[in-house]
């Protein structure tokens, strides 16, 4: 089975959600590889996640931009 780039950007983020700093980064490297289409999914996506985690709600403001 393929994985599309957003199901492993979903996973990296998913693994390094322990540090907030690398996690903000891992976002600003996923906007710049993943698509339209699936930028849309990863702010939906990670809108969901950070209300579990609010260390990591910052980040969402690279979304935003």
């Amino acid at each position: 089975m393929e994985k599309t780039m957003f199901n492993y950007t979903k996973s990296i983020l998913e693994s390094v959600s322990f540090d907030p700093m690398l996690f903000c980064k891992e976002v600003r490297k996923a906007l710049k590889v993943l698509l339209p289409y699936e930028i849309e999914q990863l702010t939906e996506w990670l809108s969901r996640f950070v209300e579990e985690k609010p260390e990591l709600k910052h980040c969402q403001i690279y979304l935003n931009a």
